[in-house]
This record gives C-alpha cells, sequence and structure tokens, in this order.
C-alpha cells in the first residue's frame, strides 16, 4: 500500500465524497464513522467501483477511548496514513446565547475540536515517526466570520483554523503538510442535522440559489492533496458564487 488516506466522517456529505474521490485516484481509504450499515455499504461500494483496499472503523470521534482503540488496532501497513481528513463535524441548533441548549453545545464542542484532536494525536506521531504526511481540516466560512445564532458552532470552527495554523508550525520541522478547509454554504446533511430533522427548515437555506456540493469541497481536498512535496497549501476558502460571506446571499426568489 503505498498510498493510505484515512477520512473521518464518511458516511455522508463532504466526508463520503472525499472518500470516492480519493479511491478514484487510487488511494486505500481507512473511512470512520458512527452508522455502521452506510459505513459498510460506502466501504463495498468503494472497492467494487475502484481498484483499492477499504478498511472501515466505526465509532464516534467524540470518544476518545474508541478512538484510540480502534486506530491503534489497525495492522502496521494501514498506519503509514499519507493524508489525514478531519471531517467529522457538525452544527446542533442555531439559538442566540441566551437560549443556547448546553447540550447542543457540548456536542458541537466534543466534537468538531476534542474529536479532531483525539484522531490527530493518534495519527500525528506516525507521520512524524517517517518525516511525511498531510493532514487536511474542514474548518468553515464560520471559522473566517461570525453571524447570529451561531456563536458556539463559530467558535468551534475558529478553534479549527488556529489549530491549523498551530499543528502547521509545530509539525513543519518534519515535513507534514496542513490544510485548513472553510466551506461555505455546501448542501449536505448539514442543515437537516442543524435543525434536528426539520426538513423544511433545512431546505430553506439552500432554496434560489445554486448552493456548493459535496462533490466540489471533494475536489478542493483532493486538489490540495495532490500538490508536490514541496507545495503545501496552507488555507483555502470556497463559497458559491451566489455567496458573499456568511450572511450575504443572493437568492432569485
Amino acid at each position: 500500500m503505498e498510498k493510505i488516506a484515512l477520512i473521518t466522517g464518511a458516511t455522508a456529505g463532504i466526508g463520503e465524497a472525499t472518500a470516492k474521490k480519493f479511491a478514484e485516484t487510487g488511494y486505500d481509504l481507512i473511512i470512520t464513522g458512527r452508522r455502521k450499515e452506510r459505513l459498510e455499504q460506502l466501504k463495498k461500494d468503494l472497492e467494487r467501483n475502484s481498484n483499492v483496499k477499504v478498511w472501515a472503523l466505526c465509532f464516534d470521534v467524540r470518544d476518545k477511548e474508541a478512538v484510540t482503540k480502534m486506530l491503534n488496532s489497525l495492522p502496521d501497513p494501514w498506519k503509514n496514513i499519507g493524508v489525514l481528513v478531519n471531517n467529522a463535524g457538525l452544527a446542533v441548533g442555531k439559538d442566540p446565547i441566551q437560549e443556547g441548549k448546553i447540550d447542543d453545545w457540548e456536542r458541537m464542542i466534543d466534537t468538531n475540536i476534542k474529536g479532531l484532536l483525539y484522531i490527530t494525536r493518534t495519527v500525528t506521531p506516525w507521520m512524524v515517526e517517517r518525516k511525511k504526511g498531510h493532514i487536511i481540516n474542514v474548518a468553515s466560512i464560520a471559522g473566517k466570520e461570525v453571524y447570529p445564532a451561531g456563536n458556539v458552532y463559530c467558535a468551534t470552527k475558529h478553534a479549527v483554523d488556529a489549530l491549523s495554523r498551530a499543528i502547521r508550525l509545530d509539525l513543519v520541522e518534519h515535513g507534514i503538510k496542513v490544510t485548513n478547509i472553510a466551506p461555505g454554504l455546501v448542501e449536505t446533511e448539514f442543515s437537516v442535522v442543524r435543525f434536528k430533522g426539520d426538513q423544511d427548515q433545512a431546505d430553506k437555506v439552500y432554496e434560489g440559489y445554486k448552493p456548493l456540493l459535496a462533490e466540489d469541497i471533494a475536489d478542493v481536498i483532493w486538489f490540495t492533496a495532490s500538490r508536490p512535496a514541496h507545495v503545501n497549501i496552507a488555507d483555502v476558502l470556497i463559497t458559491a458564487t451566489a455567496q458573499a460571506n456568511s450572511t450575504v446571499v443572493v437568492k432569485n426568489d
């Protein structure tokens, strides 16, 4: 196995699209997610449609012990991870701070920040030992600016942005690349999760304009990973043409 990518949150959206893109380009894959049936189906699809090997690990990135146990259980050849895509993340709720729900806050903090750290802490020593590797963190436009009722979600994605820069400083001497990917509005399950299953409310987020698709972000992630060894794309902000910033979106209706 010459090229291995580990992609978290691979059972839907950007993570699933990224797994398919990397498989198309010949990467063997370690895919993780919480939904076992989806994970196993993705593994079957990837192996059927591409000439690659796929290792599926079902766990929640919020569970530090599960992260450590599952990743360390990989056979040694599979620990030669060339690209780590820290994609697992979510927004839950959209309340002003004075009405915020603590459970929502903790879920976002535990997934978007702590989960990313648990994965990174486990994988980076393997990269340091080999003196090469690439960490790609999927942040958000919400990590570049803030918007009303986005308080804690924005804070977690600002943390991802800061961690990308800090990790780059820590690992540059070891020849390890670090990229921060900051998507704007992408039509995935993101809004369904944010609005806790309210499909009608989620659909309204993407009405009246052409939002980004998961495949658009996957293309950019793969592009950053495919640059020559001496090139590191440090930070990418991606929006739909109709989106100027977090709050300004031109809609036709």
